[in-house]
């Protein structure tokens, strides 16, 4: 039965006044915070967590990919709940798996059990992700959308980067189990606030839920992660990573099959024939991958191998933050003056500039060449990811706002998956084949942080080989990987360049 007091009301005129709305938008930036905060501070914690639990470099990016396939892979799911059930409750209930999932995580030692309770915190994010913006669009009137949808993009990269600073403040004193209560209280605060401002919205005329094209979106999406994560331990021509990437591109392809002979689907893949839906998507996923896969191995580079405390390691990001945080607003106003194609352009080429001073220092020692890098990735993100999603999220009408945010945030998420697993893989390959000629043996091999031990245990000039060794094999990954993800930014932003029409493109508007 259709509740008449959650659909959206025909005129589209704002819910509400416009303190009201202010109040909204932040409460909306506090439960997106929260989900891009874990994934993000959960990096900086990772060389303790490797020492703590004995994990390898491949498990290490389990734990971090776990979340972060559940979450891509039912960020659909999640919208189309929130168009059908209605966005506030779906809110609230995605706050509050997410916020006891975390919690568990105290009390685990077990590396598989941690990587489950990650899995299970994605779904959390999943049901969230795509209600904050789905609320934010619904709230807003089209003349304040673009601005709210500008700070809400900030948000998304700067959220994540204070939740680095958060983190590394906390592993001063704390082990890193209070990154995870950190994340668990800040939930439930969001949560409280959630169920105080939120107003109630859904889609009328949502279509039926689609478990099957749930099911090959996240079948499809974990084995393709699988293979690319295994490839550097257990080979690329391994049986089991084979089969990886066979079930990888045989759930993908199911999916998008099933999706198109659905006379509801929910995702029309058909929606991609629209310029700005797949050059935003485009655009989000290459600078996504680039990140992610950048955090995942520039906070070990600074603590294991330059020697920065797990905060100072947080504060080099600070200059990102603030420079994504301050200039995702202006972004709309100058892609209505220049156009969408100059700005999204311009973004990637910033982006692409920071990738590749970053790797000319990353063998270094110097301080400033990192914060100078982060400050120009922060700002290429800005350009490059607020217009995108402007684009995305106009694509759809107003009553499927839920998977148009989530077509939006599930780009962002594959990217950060693929960026940590590529660009964690392509790094991977490098340390093992390097370390390999200083060791024997395999422990050492799994990490940096393995090898480091090991050092120490060691003792004298071998130790002390041992450890420069690993840090150059470390410094040389990191580097081959920097590079690859310059690629990847090079080349989707020059695919969105030629795939938007020539010409200035209003932000915000329907294609």
């Amino acid at each position: 039965m259709v509740h008449t007091t959650e659909s959206e009301p025909s005129s589209g005129q704002p819910l509400t006044s416009a303190r009201r709305r202010g109040a909204v938008l932040a409460v909306m930036c506090l439960a997106l915070a929260v989900v891009v905060g874990m994934l993000a501070s959960l990096l900086v914690a990772v060389p303790d967590m490797a020492g703590d639990l004995g994990a390898s470099e491949a498990e290490l990016q389990w734990i971090m990919n776990a979340y972060g396939v559940a979450f891509a892979g039912l960020l659909l799911t999640g919208g189309a709940l929130g168009d059908r059930y209605g966005r506030r409750n779906v809110l609230l209930a995605g706050l509050a798996l997410f916020g006891l999932a975390s919690a568990a995580v105290v009390a685990v030692d077990d590396v598989a059990v941690v990587i489950a309770l990650r899995a299970v915190a994605g779904v959390g994010a999943a049901l969230v992700m795509p209600m904050t913006l789905a609320v934010i669009t619904h709230v807003f009137p089209p003349a304040e959308r673009g601005r709210a949808v500008g700070v809400w993009s900030g948000i998304s990269f700067g959220a994540a980067l204070l939740g680095v600073l958060l983190a590394g403040s906390l592993l001063e004193a704390f082990s890193w189990r209070s990154v995870f209560v950190a994340n668990a209280a800040i939930a439930a605060f969001a949560l409280v606030a959630a169920a105080a401002i939120t107003p109630a919205s859904k889609d009328p005329d949502a279509a039926p839920l689609d478990p099957v094209g749930s099911l090959l979106s996240v079948v499809g999406l974990g084995a393709l992660v699988y293979g690319i994560v295994e490839g550097p331990e257990r080979g690329w021509d391994d049986g089991t990573v084979l089969t990886g990437f066979a079930m990888g591109a045989t759930g993908l392809a199911a999916f998008v099959w099933w999706e198109l002979k659905r006379q509801r689907p929910m995702l029309d893949p058909r929606v991609f024939r629209l310029r700005g839906v797949s050059a935003g998507a485009l655009v989000l996923t290459a600078e996504t991958l680039a990140m992610f896969g950048l955090f995942f191995l520039l906070l070990q580079h600074l603590q294991q191998v330059m020697g920065y405390s797990p905060f100072r390691a947080g504060l080099a990001l600070i200059p990102m933050a603030v420079a994504a945080i301050v200039v995702s607003p202006a972004a709309p106003p100058l892609a209505h003056r220049f156009g969408m194609r100059a700005v999204m352009g311009t973004g990637m080429a910033v982006i692409a500039s920071g990738l590749a001073l970053m790797s000319v220092f990353a063998d270094g020692a110097a301080y400033w060449p990192v914060l100078t890098s982060t400050a120009l990735l922060g700002a290429g993100i800005a350009f490059a990811a607020t217009p995108a999603t402007d684009a995305i999220v106009a694509a759809l009408p107003q009553a499927k706002q839920g998977i148009a945010s989530a077509l939006n945030d599930v780009t962002r998420e594959l990217g950060g998956v693929l960026g940590i697993a590529v660009l964690g893989s392509v790094f991977n390959a490098t340390y093992r084949a390097e370390i390999a000629d200083a060791t024997r043996t395999d422990g050492p091999r799994d990490s940096l942080a393995a090898a480091l031990g090991a050092a120490e245990d060691i003792g004298g000039r071998p130790g002390a080989e041992l450890a420069h060794a690993a840090r150059e094999a470390f410094g040389s990954g990191m580097v081959n990987a920097l590079l690859a993800g310059g690629v990847v930014v090079v080349a989707g932003g020059l695919a969105a360049v030629l795939i938007l029409p020539r010409g200035r493109q209003e932000p915000g508007s329907r294609p």
